[in-house]
């Protein structure tokens, strides 16, 4: 098994003026971080291949946030961590 630390691949994609950086390539997947800064520009086109995207940082709790420009039926896995609701639920039990 393979282990990659977060942080070290956040300063090896650093080292590059790459926004993407591949840490990982077998047949069956590959696997890479990929940063923007703020207030950048996405320059992504179609892929050819399924992807699924965790995102690390950039979305904070507590803010506003939606999907916007939806143009088609959209279904997306979530996941929260603590459980949704679960400090909320804390709280009122105090």
């Amino acid at each position: 098994m393979r282990a990659f630390e977060l942080s070290q691949l956040i300063q090896d994609r650093g080292k590059t003026e790459k926004l993407y950086l591949e840490f990982l390539r077998v047949p069956e997947l590959s696997m890479g971080i990929y940063q923007l800064p703020k207030g950048g520009v996405d320059p992504q086109s179609p892929h050819t291949e399924d992807e699924v995207y965790f995102v690390v940082s950039g979305v904070a709790k507590k803010l506003e946030h939606c999907f916007h420009s939806i143009e088609e039926d959209l279904t997306v896995l979530v996941f929260f961590a603590p459980a949704e609701y679960s400090l909320k639920e804390k709280s009122k039990t105090k």
